[in-house]
């Protein structure tokens, strides 16, 4: 199995038939920014990862990175910034915080 098939198969358990509640209260079309906040000290890992995540759910997602994969981070760190359709921010959130926080737990 591929990375992106494991993907694939994690947002279809995370996120299902979509994002009732966002789809329901965020207009179509909004653009949002939201950025990965490092909380505890460590290693990042799975960067990579992520932009597969936010790319399979919407490819108008744009990634800018701060902190690659391997590198020591500390609690208020920036590790990347992401813009893009609203929704389809909040669809992948879950997906890639599942992927980073288990691969950072590990490094």
């Amino acid at each position: 199995m591929t990375i992106d098939e494991i993907i694939k198969n994690a947002l279809a358990e995370d996120i299902g038939e979509g994002d009732h509640t966002s789809q329901s209260i965020i207009p179509p079309g909004r653009i949002g920014k939201a950025k990965l906040l490092v909380k505890e000290a460590g290693i990042i890992a799975g960067v990579d990862i992520a932009r597969k995540v936010f790319l399979q759910v919407d490819p108008r997602i744009v990634m800018r990175v701060k902190i690659e994969d391997g590198a020591r981070v500390e609690p208020g760190d920036v590790v990347f910034e992401v813009e893009g359709p609203s929704i389809s921010l909040l669809m992948a959130e879950r997906t890639m915080l599942n992927f980073i926080q288990r691969m950072s737990g590990i490094a």
